[in-house]
């Protein structure tokens, strides 16, 4: 039975056991198959790692918090996504743009207060965990973003852990992410 301390539309951060295929559009589809994998074959013995997702309500806040979502959406504006000399260009600013911004103080926290209590239950100073993104459209009906987006495995220490959910924001922003 999954642990749901307050409104999940409202979290930054849920655990997989808050989680399931009905949350797709906040955690996307990767993090939504986990979260129905750990609620429903764990109990059936099969070992499933624990891990948490952010949610979307974190990716909007820390383009937020950097002022960068109005600015993303500038740097898109009348794109021709067949232009692949400028399909660089505004794709590398968008992704540097991601790279050098900070987290807001309490998100950080949060991430490394959910990771610090992983590497607890594994009983490790600092578990190695994947970090992979899970866009909330890449799995849809109509469309599929399978392998446009980074994944970071073997992640360990909780500087390691925020760089690679960085990389991960940004490759939302790939060239090919983009023109697709």
């Amino acid at each position: 039975m999954p642990i749901i301390t307050m409104d999940k539309k409202q979290s930054y951060i849920l655990r997989f056991n808050e989680i399931d295929k009905n949350d797709v559009a906040l955690v996307g589809g990767k993090n939504a198959s986990l979260g129905e994998m750990a609620q429903n074959l764990s109990e059936k013995g099969v070992n499933i790692p624990d891990g948490f997702a952010l949610t979307s309500k974190a990716y909007w806040y820390y383009l937020k918090y950097n002022k960068i979502d109005n600015e993303i959406v500038k740097i898109l504006a009348g794109l021709n996504a067949e232009d692949i000399v400028e399909l660089q260009k505004r794709g590398g600013k968008i992704r540097q743009l991601i790279l050098n911004s900070k987290f807001p103080q309490d998100l950080e926290k949060e991430i490394k207060q959910y990771y610090q209590e992983l590497s607890k239950k594994y009983q490790t100073e600092n578990v190695e965990v994947a970090v992979r993104s899970s866009a909330t459209a890449e799995d849809l009906p109509s469309a599929s973003f399978a392998g446009q987006h980074e994944s970071y495995l073997n992640i360990k220490g909780e500087k390691d852990l925020l760089s690679a959910i960085k990389k991960c924001i940004s490759s939302l922003f790939t060239n090919r992410a983009i023109a697709y």
